[in-house]
């Protein structure tokens, strides 16, 4: 009986970790359809399609599988290694490499913004939904080269998915569709609206003299008539509140003998397209060099030449631009720092912060 005294302490330590195990909950994965509501602010209606609503757990999913590097082929890049957060989702390089070493033939894309775009996605307009657009650079050989059946087989083997789909989808079946679907849903909810352009047309911060000029250089009509009162005319192709027009343009880049890149005219096979490109958004435009489809561009001061006095003759030129060529669009050294002041205005620094589009891993 001398060593009585440890039994009744060892007879209480088995209860206590019976009863433990028999009160430990375990979590119940369900299907979870609450709203995720977009900061849309003083946007238009956004252009959701209506069979891929946002939802937390549907928006979630998606920005686990924007992070997750087993989506391609080594388990080495992510589709954020492309699109990163602090650059407005988009990279740095002039052409992105992919998971062999391979470099790409454009510059990658912005994805803020995406639920006030309604004309196709790509620089060539290649992909009909957002959803088309976020399964292509998987099975890209040049980026992260692998194969859907691949992909949901790796999802499949993780808990941590199988429990996410099921939140978001209502079963744990991971497929191509709904990997798709996800991913939209996260791109859509990535928003950029919180600029200092924006603060200034609700009247919470001023433009200095310089920011001022460019704006109103930025929005004013090219007149050839009197240089004078010229404006630069940007709006032309970058207006409403996305500073985009959903369309394809050719901007004079090249003349139609050194076209290398025919853009649009690959989608569609017209000849009409030849060149054209999808005109992008300039809200965080400070952000995002190199700059055009080619990144042949390293700064904005590069930009404003281009347009200033680089406009080249093709068969497709936008007309506004056309008319443009000979005169150029009078603009002199101090009005390019002027513009380029007011571009600067277009970043939106709580974009590059926000968790809520930050690695959740």
């Amino acid at each position: 009986m001398k060593n009585s005294k440890y039994i009744i302490p060892f007879a209480l330590v088995v209860t206590f970790a019976t009863n433990c195990k028999r009160n430990k909950k375990i979590e119940e994965i369900k299907y979870d359809t609450t709203p995720y509501i977009l900061e849309t602010g003083s946007f238009p209606p956004n252009l959701i399609n209506p069979d891929n609503r946002l939802t937390i757990q549907g928006v979630h999913l998606g920005k686990m599988l924007f992070y997750e590097k087993q989506m391609s082929g080594d388990g080495t890049l992510a589709c954020a290694g492309c699109h990163m957060q602090d650059f407005a989702f988009t990279d740095t390089a002039r052409f992105s490499t992919g998971i062999q070493g391979k470099k790409g033939g454009r510059q990658a894309m912005t994805i803020f913004n995406m639920a006030w775009h309604g004309n196709e996605f790509f620089w060539d307009g290649r992909a009909h939904l957002l959803r088309d657009q976020s399964l292509k650079p998987i099975q890209d050989k040049l980026e992260m080269d692998e194969t859907l059946p691949n992909v949901v087989k790796k999802l499949s083997a993780m808990p941590m998915y199988r429990d996410q789909f099921k939140r978001a989808f209502g079963s744990e079946e991971i497929n191509e569709t709904k990997i798709s679907l996800a991913l939209e849903q996260f791109m859509n909810s990535i928003v950029s609206n919180s600029s200092k352009y924006d603060q200034f047309l609700k009247d919470t911060t001023v433009y200095t003299a310089s920011e001022k000029r460019g704006f109103k250089l930025f929005f004013e009509d090219y007149n050839p008539f009197f240089p004078d009162q010229s404006g630069a005319d940007c709006a032309h192709c970058h207006s409403g509140a996305n500073f985009e027009n959903d369309k394809y343009m050719n901007n004079g880049l090249d003349d139609d003998a050194t076209v290398t890149d025919i853009g649009r005219e690959a989608v569609t096979k017209m000849a009409a397209d030849k060149a054209k490109f999808k005109v992008t958004s300039l809200r965080n435009i400070a952000l995002t060099a190199p700059y055009m489809h080619d990144g042949r561009f390293n700064t904005l001061e590069e930009v404003v030449d281009h347009y200033n006095a680089g406009i080249q003759p093709s068969s497709t030129l936008d007309q506004a631009l056309e008319q443009t060529r000979d005169k150029g669009l009078f603009i002199d050294a101090q009005d390019k720092v002027d513009l380029v002041n007011f571009l600067k205005t277009l970043t939106d620094n709580k974009l590059r912060s926000n968790p809520e589009y930050a690695s959740p891993f």
